[in-house]
């Protein structure tokens, strides 16, 4: 997150910062002031490429974890929230897929047909009929 803002990142400026506060508020269901330490800790992390897109992710990520007891509220903290390097692990755990991975599919040779002579394929037909007459028997 110590990076450089890409060259496609738009600037950040007060709207930005606002909007993301905002957001923040939102999600949180809080009510805080936008004061001017809280402006200079939004820009430090909105200069770092950090859209709006990723905070809402990691907050709906942290609330999860909070909801499921494996992250402490405090972890929603605007000033813990708002750290750079903390804010990037958070969203890159976010990101992170725990199922484990899929095994190659095994070639299963397709099954041969069978062969039957006509009266094995006969008693077969007359055994699935006596099953279906002693089904429907079941049903009434």
């Amino acid at each position: 997150m110590s990076s450089p803002p890409s060259p496609s990142a738009s600037p950040v400026d007060a709207v930005a910062i606002a909007q993301a506060h905002q957001l923040y508020c939102q999600l949180t269901g809080q009510c805080l002031r936008l004061a001017f330490d809280r402006e200079r800790m939004w820009y430090e992390l909105l200069r770092t490429a950090c859209s709006l897109a990723d905070l809402r992710q990691v907050i709906l990520y942290l609330q999860r974890e909070i909801r499921f007891g494996r992250r402490n509220v405090g972890a929603l903290k605007l000033s813990n929230l708002l750290q750079p390097d903390r804010f990037e692990e958070d969203l890159q755990i976010s990101r992170v897929c725990l199922r484990p991975p899929q095994a190659p599919p095994t070639s299963v040779p397709p099954p041969r047909p069978a062969l039957l002579s006509a009266h094995e394929k006969e008693q077969r037909r007359q055994r699935a009929l006596e099953h279906l007459r002693r089904f429907k028997a079941t049903l009434r």
